[in-house]
C-alpha cells in the first residue's frame, strides 16, 4: 500500500524543480535587460574620459562589474529560494489530489460509502472529486445490485434443492414404502430437478444479454417473431389466449440470438400473465430509421409504482398460486438486458383495463446499427404493467 508514495513525492519534486527553473529563467532575463544596456554604454565611454553617469559626478557609484557580480550572487542565493517557493506551490496545488488518493484507497478497501465531497475552490480537481464521487456511486449501486442478485438467486436454486431433499428423505424413511410410492417420489423429485433446470437455463440467459453483443447481423423481427410464435401457439391455445400478429418486415441490427430471446420472454411474459379468454397482440413495423416491437397482452391491473423493479431479476407482482409461482421473475430483466445490449429503448404502458404493453424501439431500422450508437438506458413508462 505504501507503493504510491514515491511517486507522489517525485511528482511533487518535478513539480517544485519545474517552478523553480520558472523563476530563476525570469531572474536571468532580468539581469540580462538591465546588464545589457548598462554594458553598452560603458564601453562607449572613453577610458580616463569624464563619465556621463550622474552618481559618479556626485560620488563613488556601483561599476557595472560590481553590479554584475551582485547580480551573480544573487543569482545563487535564488537556487534555494525558487527551490523551497516550488516546493511549497507544489504541495499546495497538490494537497487535494493527496485527498483524493487516501479517500478513493479507502473506498477501493470496501467502504463505498465515503465519498470525496470536495467543495471550494471549483478547479479542476474539484471537477475530477465531483466526477470521481459520481463513478463511487455508480459502483456502489452496481454492487449492491450484484449482492441482492446473489442473494436472490441463491435463494430460489436453495428453494427446489430444500424441495428435493426433503422428498428423498421422506421416502426413504418411509419403511412401508411401495413401487409406487417410491415411482411418485422419483417423478417429483425430476420435477423439482427441471424446475431447477430451467431456472440455472433463465439465470445463464441473463448473463449473456448482460454480457453485450459480440456479433452484428442483419435480423428482421418480423421473421423472428413469426418462429418464436410457431412455437407458443399451443400453449397460447390451451390457455385459451387469442394471439392477433402484424408482421411487417423491420430490419436491425445485432445478435440474432439474443433478439430472439428478447422476443421469447416478452411473448411468454404476456402469456403467462395473462387471463382466460384473453388475448395478445404481437406487432412488427418500422419508424422512420427505426425497427419497432410491440408486444400487448391483457392481464391484471398492476399499480403505477411498480414497472421500474419489473425490469430487475427475481421481481414478481403476481401472488403464488397453490403454492406455485408463475416463472421465476427474469423474463423482463432479460428484455432490459438484451435492448440495453443493442442500445434500442424500451416503453411500457399498463393497459387501464389490465395488462401490459411494451415497446422495443431499436436505433437503426435499416440494418446499419454500430456498437455504441442509439439510445440505451432504463425501461421508460407512462404507466406500469404486469411482468414476469
Amino acid at each position: 500500500m505504501t507503493a504510491p508514495l514515491p511517486a507522489r513525492r517525485s511528482l511533487q519534486a518535478r513539480l517544485a524543480l519545474a517552478y523553480a527553473a520558472g523563476v530563476y529563467a525570469a531572474g536571468v532575463f532580468v539581469l540580462v535587460v538591465v546588464a545589457v544596456p548598462l554594458a553598452s554604454v560603458d564601453a562607449g565611454t572613453p577610458k580616463g574620459g569624464p563619465s556621463t553617469s550622474g552618481p559618479a559626478e556626485n560620488g563613488p557609484g556601483i561599476g557595472l562589474a560590481q553590479l554584475l557580480a551582485g547580480s551573480a550572487v544573487a543569482l545563487v542565493v535564488l537556487v534555494p529560494v525558487a527551490l523551497a517557493l516550488g516546493w511549497f506551490v507544489a504541495g499546495r496545488f497538490l494537497r487535494p489530489l493527496r485527498a483524493i488518493t487516501a479517500t478513493a484507497r479507502s473506498i477501493s478497501a470496501g467502504d463505498l460509502h465515503r465519498r470525496l465531497g470536495l467543495g471550494e475552490p471549483a478547479d479542476e480537481l474539484t471537477e475530477l472529486g465531483h466526477t470521481l464521487d459520481d463513478l463511487f456511486a455508480r459502483l456502489q449501486a452496481s454492487f449492491d445490485a450484484q449482492r441482492h442478485f446473489v442473494a436472490n438467486a441463491s435463494h430460489e436454486l436453495l428453494t427446489p434443492l430444500t424441495g428435493l431433499r426433503t422428498l428423498l428423505e421422506v421416502a426413504l424413511a418411509d419403511p412401508d414404502a411401495d413401487t409406487g410410492a417410491l415411482r411418485s417420489a422419483c417423478e417429483e423429485a425430476l420435477a423439482l430437478g427441471g424446475h431447477q433446470e430451467r431456472l440455472v437455463q433463465a439465470l445463464l440467459a441473463l448473463a449473456t444479454s448482460e454480457r453485450g453483443v459480440t456479433r452484428w447481423d442483419t435480423v428482421d423481427l418480423a421473421q423472428i417473431t413469426e418462429e418464436v410464435l410457431a412455437s407458443r401457439r399451443d400453449h397460447a391455445a390451451e390457455k385459451g389466449i387469442g394471439l392477433a400478429e402484424h408482421l411487417a418486415p423491420a430490419l436491425t441490427a445485432g445478435d440474432p440470438g439474443l433478439v430472439e430471446s428478447l422476443v421469447a420472454n416478452l411473448i411468454d411474459n404476456a402469456i403467462r400473465h395473462n387471463h382466460a379468454a384473453g388475448h395478445l397482440r404481437i406487432t412488427t413495423q418500422t419508424s422512420g430509421a427505426q425497427a419497432l416491437l410491440t408486444v400487448a397482452n391483457t392481464g391484471p391491473v398492476i399499480p403505477d409504482d411498480q414497472v421500474q423493479r419489473l425490469f430487475q431479476p427475481f421481481q414478481r407482482l403476481a401472488p403464488a398460486r397453490d403454492g406455485r409461482r408463475d416463472g421465476y421473475g427474469i423474463g423482463l430483466a432479460i428484455v432490459n438486458a438484451v435492448a440495453h445490449a443493442h442500445h434500442a429503448t424500451l416503453m411500457t404502458t399498463a393497459r387501464p383495463e389490465g395488462g401490459l404493453s411494451v415497446t422495443v424501439r431499436f436505433a437503426d431500422g435499416t440494418g446499419g446499427v454500430t456498437p455504441g450508437a442509439g439510445t440505451a438506458g432504463p425501461p421508460r413508462s407512462r404507466r406500469p404493467g404486469a411482468g414476469a
